[in-house]
């Protein structure tokens, strides 16, 4: 993995792991229950990725400082709250960062395993919102992907035009920046905006619903 996947994978892995402390924080939580909650979050993704891949050991075994970053990333979140107000809405943020970054690293790292842009977009998406399907399940929330949300659509996106620029033979950083910035803006602009996909409405529930 080359430096800016890198960095790219480490800071996803923090962003992640406060998204998990902070969902932890809102259903009150003691210490422990903020890091296991903060390091499924960060690693959730990734794991099912690399075990779907065949990928042995998977990624945060064969490299501890992963599980380092998310436990301090955690650890680091439930201190902070202690002493100051945390917006509101850092928790959607952060959760959108790390959509698209995983996004993108799941694109990557199974694009050279396997070679084929069919398998990287559905790993991309895979390890972009399997973590955060893992913490609303362990926080008690409906998750993400389930509600009526552009999550796992933003993140299809960033993948599917990862998938086209390295196709086109871009330069790889340019690409992996431009879909990182891809994911997020629609991300960002579906919860600014209160962007959501059509929902399936049968005719006669249609029928209903004016009378």
């Amino acid at each position: 993995m080359d430096l800016v996947l890198l960095t790219l994978d480490l800071v996803g892995t923090a962003v992640f792991a406060i998204s998990g402390a902070l969902a932890a924080g809102r259903k009150r939580m003691d210490i422990f229950g903020v890091v296991v909650l903060g390091c499924t979050t960060a690693m959730g993704g990734g794991t099912l990725r690399d075990v779907i891949l065949g990928v042995r050991p998977v990624f945060w075994i064969a490299n501890t400082q992963y599980l380092a970053i998310a436990a301090i990333a955690a650890s680091g979140t439930f201190v902070l709250a202690q002493r100051w107000r945390l917006p509101s809405t850092l928790l959607m943020y952060a959760d959108a960062v790390g959509l698209a970054v995983f996004t993108v690293i799941g694109f990557q790292t199974a694009f050279q395993i396997t070679g084929l842009y069919s398998i990287g977009i559905v790993m991309g998406m895979t390890s972009g919102v399997f973590g955060g399907i893992v913490r609303d399940v362990f926080s008690g929330e409906i998750p993400l992907i389930l509600r009526q949300e552009i999550y796992a659509s933003a993140s299809l996106c960033g993948a599917t035009f990862l998938a086209l620029l390295s196709y086109l033979q871009l330069p790889n950083a340019f690409s992996v920046w431009a879909a990182v910035f891809t994911t997020l803006f629609i991300r960002l602009a579906a919860l600014r905006w209160n962007l959501a996909l059509p929902l399936f409405l049968p005719h006669e529930d249609r029928d209903k619903n004016d009378s």
